[in-house]
């Protein structure tokens, strides 16, 4: 193994350990510096999902995560679909069946999404 490869792997070493320096350095800085407070009230369980409105409990609606959801599915979309766009030339007509294979996929799911019934606001 030449030198200039080892010295790569030092470099690669210093800046890990740096990293993981950097994190403990902020985690020891977040045990020292913070406000500590403990109340009965900070010790006591909650129900996940159910948020308190006024005196009563109001159940959290499953849709609003669905759409975030969906949301979230085509914004990864894009952002693999934009950059491919922009070199579409140089990839050639394999690259294209893969993305028409990867954007088929993503549109089944739509399409089984809205069989479903999901994407109805009720």
């Amino acid at each position: 193994m030449d030198t200039s490869r080892l010295g790569d792997y030092a470099v690669f070493g210093v800046l890990l350990l740096a990293g993981f320096a950097f994190v403990a350095a902020a985690m020891a800085a977040n045990a020292v510096l913070r406000p500590s407070a403990p109340s009965k009230a900070k010790g006591s369980t909650y129900e996940c999902g159910v948020d308190p409105v006024g005196k009563d409990w109001a159940q959290v609606q499953i849709r609003y995560y669905v759409y975030a959801f969906l949301f979230v599915l085509f914004a990864v979309e894009a952002v693999f679909l934009f950059p491919w766009a922009a070199v579409f030339r140089a990839f050639g007509a394999a690259a294209a069946v893969e993305m028409g294979v990867f954007v088929g996929v993503l549109a089944l799911g739509l399409a089984y999404a809205w069989r479903k019934g999901v994407l109805r606001w009720r």
